[in-house]
């Protein structure tokens, strides 16, 4: 067995005296794990890091083998990634965000989402609503996608304002006004598609918004807790707000 593609390097793990097991996100075959013979060495430890965009050549006797991989680089990002807090727990949370898929499987979307916000982690105001969004994209992935398209009570596609908890869809600021306070708020810049200025309270919001259905449908089901790693990112970008606040 064997085959050739693109991938983003999630992590890897010790595996005997010189090599390691390297976790990876893949362009067609999902996120995929295999051995690294080598890997501890000089030469390969710095392209091994998380955030690097490598070429990957995985081969194995059989399919449902562990494999290994033959790596070469295509973007090193990793030393960029390591300079910034911000950058060190996204990279983290999409890790952490990605294992929340089976492996092997493939999701092309979530790899060029995945791209695109390796390019910008160490930049929050972008970092902060391509994470978010990915986070959205994850749910939809998940089969637990909210609609935020149009109002559930109306059918207007103007003046979102809220989401319902119950049913993950979007409802107009006028038809929810009777039950505000039993809504989640709809952060304007989640249901349009140009960017935007994106406001520190409308990105707290929108992050309660996708943690409140991961908590639900993904978390408290699998008997999980939410990843370290969200609350550590969720830290630094409002630390980032505030340093650019003054």
């Amino acid at each position: 067995m064997e085959w050739r593609d693109e991938g983003i390097i999630l992590g890897a793990r010790k595996h005997g005296e010189t090599s390691v097991v390297l976790e990876t996100m893949t362009a067609a075959h999902g996120r995929h794990l295999g051995l690294v013979k080598g890997g501890r060495s000089r030469r390969m430890q710095p392209l091994l890091q998380p955030g690097n965009r490598v070429d990957l050549v995985w081969r194995a006797r059989l399919e449902e083998r562990l494999g290994t991989f033959q790596v070469e680089p295509l973007e090193l990002n990793a030393a960029r990634l390591l300079a910034s807090a911000l950058a060190i727990h996204g990279i983290q949370l999409l890790a952490a965000h990605l294992r929340l898929m089976p492996e092997r499987d493939a999701h092309t979307g979530l790899y060029e989402t995945l791209k695109i916000i390796t390019a910008h982690l160490d930049e929050p105001e972008i970092a902060g609503p391509l994470m978010v969004r990915f986070e959205l994209a994850l749910l939809d992935e998940l089969g637990f996608g909210l609609d935020l398209t149009q109002c559930a009570l109306t059918g207007s596609r103007e003046s979102l304002a809220y989401v319902s908890p119950k049913s993950g869809r979007a409802v107009t600021e006028e038809a929810g006004a009777p039950w505000r306070d039993r809504l989640l708020p709809l952060p304007r810049f989640l249901t349009v598609k140009a960017r935007m200025e994106t406001p520190p309270d409308a990105l707290e919001d929108a992050y309660r918004l996708t943690g409140f259905f991961f908590h639900r449908n993904v978390y408290e089901p699998r008997g999980m807790e939410e990843p370290a790693a969200r609350g550590a990112f969720l830290a630094a970008l409002a630390r980032s707000a505030g340093g650019a606040a003054g």
